[in-house]
């Protein structure tokens, strides 16, 4: 039966199976849900979930590239729940836009070249290249069953390509559900296939998605594709910027982004740029990167780092359906696919190459062999040779030496402290520290030889309010364990619990004698212990952010010259009644805040502040945060915060924020928090008039765990 009135009942049929199989997903979402509190679409009732079914799932289930060069491929896009959905936005709500790319890796190489590409005129410039591209359109879609479709391109395979070598459908999926105040559900999906059958036995798998999502929460880029196994089949040497002439390939491009402000070309005056679409100029010479630069394996990732990514993964996803999909089961349970190590996650140490060394150190010239020893490389086949992956000394030329960062070289000693005990902890009194002091062997350190060894006294642990820091060089002791006494008393109206913090370093020459000597300051991982002045037993101070968060992008936090590296230790003297007051001029008043939660909210904030964030350090040297980048999504709280400590209400007893340069100042403990990531006029004006001088703060009337604007609903995405 053909015609209106089949098409009608096929209709009909379809949006039945469509009400049933919604009433499926319905009776499972209990059991596993599908979505966190970070997603819009976790707020939404059962009725609306049962509607809308938001999210999506987009799988590939085959291809093939027919002897005539014709390629075709099928996919199916479901909800999460596995209840299929209308490409059209017919039968279900949202249409299903899908994009996508065919590409190859030629036989002998490693890159891939994509077969889909379109010529890109520069107005700039005048000249025209031909880059690697998509489908969307062009070709025909067939559907072949309750949310399956094919798609034949109209892009052919060239008359002699090789049907043994590995080709790759890459494709990405936007379901606009808008209309719902969803926005765009997104997913993407990689298919590999040999035309003529067999196993892919060459891929390229450099990068791992869980590498990028340390610190991009979920990487999503040009319309939100997702995964590095899709960015590589259009990013590689086939594509090339018109507008500067910069290659767009993944090594050099991510390479140079990530060095930004520190590439050679940059600080000799020259910017880094790429112009995308619309004539979109995007400038990466002042992307500053979180950690150093050196350690190759923050996103050539071994396994260890990537497993903190790995558990923050599903909070932090834009799209609720990419990660109940990974399980290829269609399950609700958020689950990830993506391997924690990429399969060749080793391989810049035992390929090295002038494309991807060439493009963080971009003042070599491989042809003359300036910066390069004066050696000229003219392939890459001896590199290898002398920049192996791993030699005896760090600071060599092998992969790994070459970028030792000096203060996380094996060669240091190590400086380990413990802070055994305290007495004498009464109002009034002195306290004594004892404390250990040892190297990586065990072997005992003597306090006086320490280039800086300090002891820094701070209370009360409600909401610290005020510290001491003292020079303990002088700490006497033996076999590694010392005393120091302070000479400042604890005040006479100290009471509940307070802490005691110990920093410091040493001072280490490595490779003494040669000429690769180098100084570096071999410090001590900051170690705090809380103690009662007037309380029972010690009351630790709360833990709102947690260390192993923020070394998923800084990798080793180490701020104030490696004196300070645990953020236990680091609100010792970060605290509400703390400015950089002793730091400033008098021209340069009124002081900055630096109390821990307003500094770090605003320097996360960045580029996206209203107001400026100066903070003037040591020696009086500025340090304006209002071009920082943050790289991930600053709605998603978890990303720092643990346990919920974004929500309200706050613990009570917390301490208003000296805030001189802020609207409000005194500001109150949640206005201070809310107030140094939202820093317009009118957000400090909707403070304002919701705080009583008489009762506070009424911000968790609102914003309440089960209020209607609580703090997770009105940051989910």
């Amino acid at each position: 039966m053909k015609g209106p009135r089949a098409n009608s009942i096929s209709g009909w049929i379809f949006g039945a199976i469509t009400v049933v199989m919604a009433g499926l997903a319905a009776s499972v979402a209990a059991e596993k849900p599908v979505f966190t509190k970070n997603q819009k679409a976790f707020y939404l009732d059962q009725n609306e979930l049962n509607f809308v079914r938001p999210g999506l799932v987009f799988r590939i289930l085959s291809a093939s590239i027919e002897p005539s060069g014709l390629i075709r491929y099928s996919f199916k896009i479901t909800d999460p729940k596995g209840a299929p959905l209308d490409r059209n936005g017919v039968f279900t709500p949202g249409a299903v836009r899908v994009r996508t790319v065919v590409a190859t890796i030629p036989r002998g190489q490693q890159l891939y070249t994509a077969y889909t590409t379109r010529p890109q005129s520069s107005t700039i410039t005048g000249n025209t290249a031909l880059q690697a591209s998509f489908e969307e359109t062009q070709g025909t879609y067939q559907q072949t069953g309750e949310g399956q479709y094919s798609y034949t391109f109209l892009t052919r395979a060239p008359a002699n390509f090789d049907r043994t070598a590995t080709h790759t459908i890459a494709a990405w999926a936007q379901r606009d559900l808008s209309e719902f105040d969803l926005g765009t559900q997104f997913d993407s999906d990689t298919f590999d296939f040999v035309p003529s059958g067999g196993d892919v036995l060459v891929k390229r798998e450099i990068v791992s998605d869980v590498s990028c999502n340390k610190c991009h929460g979920q990487l999503s880029a040009h319309d939100n594709r997702t995964e590095v196994a899709l960015c590589i089949t259009c990013h590689q040497p086939q594509t090339i910027d018109p507008d500067t002439g910069n290659s767009v390939d993944m090594a050099t491009m991510v390479h140079k982004i990530h060095m930004g402000a520190n590439l050679p070309s940059v600080q000799a005056g020259k910017p880094y740029r790429i112009i995308g679409f619309g004539q979109s100029i995007h400038d990466f010479s002042d992307v500053v990167y979180p950690a150093d630069v050196r350690n190759c394996e923050t996103c050539h990732d071994g396994g260890a780092q990537a497993q903190l990514a790995e558990e923050r993964l599903p909070a932090t996803a834009s799209s609720p359906a990419r990660l109940a999909a990974r399980s290829r089961s269609g399950s609700a349970a958020l689950l990830v696919e993506a391997p924690v190590v990429a399969g060749q996650a080793s391989k810049y140490l035992t390929n090295p190459s002038r494309r991807a060394c060439g493009s963080c150190h971009d003042n070599v010239n491989f042809n003359t062999g300036e910066n390069h020893a004066g050696l000229p490389q003219v392939s890459d086949n001896q590199c290898a040779n002398c920049h192996f992956p791993q030699g005896e000394l760090d600071f060599d030329l092998s992969i790994k030496g070459a970028h030792t960062v000096p203060r996380l070289s094996k060669m240091l000693p190590g400086t380990n402290f413990e802070i055994l005990g305290i007495s004498d902890t009464a109002p009034g009194r002195k306290p004594t520290v004892r404390f250990s002091l040892k190297n990586d062997k065990g072997d005992p350190i003597t306090p006086s030889s320490m280039g800086r060894l300090a002891l820094v006294l701070a209370g009360n642990t409600n909401d610290f309010s005020e510290f001491y820091s003292e020079n303990a060089l002088t700490a006497q002791g033996n076999a590694g364990t010392y005393l120091y006494t302070f000479q400042r008393a604890i005040p006479e109206a100290a009471n509940g619990s307070w802490a005691v913090g110990i920093e410091g370093y040493q001072n280490v020459t490595l490779l003494p004698g040669t000429q690769r000597a180098i100084a570096v300051r071999d410090a001590g991982k900051n170690k705090v212990l809380y103690f009662p002045v007037t309380d029972a037993q010690a009351k630790p101070r709360r833990a709102v952010v947690a260390l192993e968060k923020c070394n998923a992008c800084h990798l080793d936090l180490d701020v104030h010259r490696s004196n300070r590296n645990n953020v236990e230790h680091c609100v010792l003297c970060h605290n509400p009644n703390q400015t950089d007051t002793a730091r400033r001029t008098e021209a340069q008043l009124p002081p900055e805040s630096v109390n821990f939660k307003e500094m770090i909210h605003k320097i996360h904030t960045g580029e996206e502040l209203q107001i400026p964030y100066t903070v003037y350090g040591f020696g009086g040297t500025p340090f304006d945060f209002t071009e920082v980048r943050f790289p991930g999504d600053r709605r998603e709280c978890s990303i720092c915060h643990i346990d919920g400590t974004q929500n309200l209400p706050l613990q009570e007893g917390l301490l208003a924020t000296i805030a001189p340069r802020d609207y409000l100042n005194p500001s109150p403990p949640i206005t201070g928090a809310c107030l140094s990531c939202h820093t317009s006029v009118a957000a400090a004006a909707h403070a304002d008039v919701n705080t009583s001088a008489k009762l506070g703060e009424a911000c968790a009337a609102c914003h309440g765990p089960q209020a209607e604007f609580s703090v997770d609903r009105v940051h989910a995405r």
